[in-house]
């Protein structure tokens, strides 16, 4: 059975480390199983935090619960790496960070998909796609409205 398209152009998939679920976690690393991703967000002053974390950093209170966002938004940095960085990474590949349209600055590290890298520019469209690896949903990014 060929892999999962995503999968095949996910340059480090196989190789990828993660951290213990947790509750401040959990819900970034399963919930694009159902293809809703959750980050989580302060239902006091309607923020939304990443990296997760218990406690607001913004408000100090203890009201953070997952929120879906919509997946979409811009490349604000990226770098072309031409070199393996472990044995096995497909180069070269799309490291981004991308802000996502739900908050101003919030923002998200993760890899470019379904893309030439030479293709890749700064404020480019993109949305979230998911690998599943070792019982987490991996959020990737590729060219919005492609579907690939």
């Amino acid at each position: 059975m060929p892999e999962h398209p995503i999968l095949q152009s996910d340059p480090i998939a196989h190789t990828r480390s993660f951290p213990q679920l947790t509750e401040s976690n959990e819900a970034f690393w399963t919930s694009g199983a159902s293809g809703n991703w959750k980050l989580p967000h302060c239902s006091l002053c309607n923020r939304y935090i990443h990296p997760g974390q218990p406690r607001c950093p913004y408000c100090l209170t203890n009201t953070v619960t997952p929120k879906g966002v919509t997946g979409l938004g811009n490349v604000f940095t990226y770098t072309i790496n031409r070199y393996p960085w472990s044995e096995g990474w497909a180069v070269p590949y799309v490291a981004a960070v991308i802000e996502l349209d739900d908050q101003p600055g919030l923002r998200v590290t993760s890899n470019l998909t379904a893309i030439d890298p030479e293709e890749v520019h700064i404020g480019m469209r993109v949305e979230v796609c998911f690998v599943e690896s070792s019982g987490r949903w991996v959020p990737l990014f590729r060219p919005a409205g492609t579907g690939k």
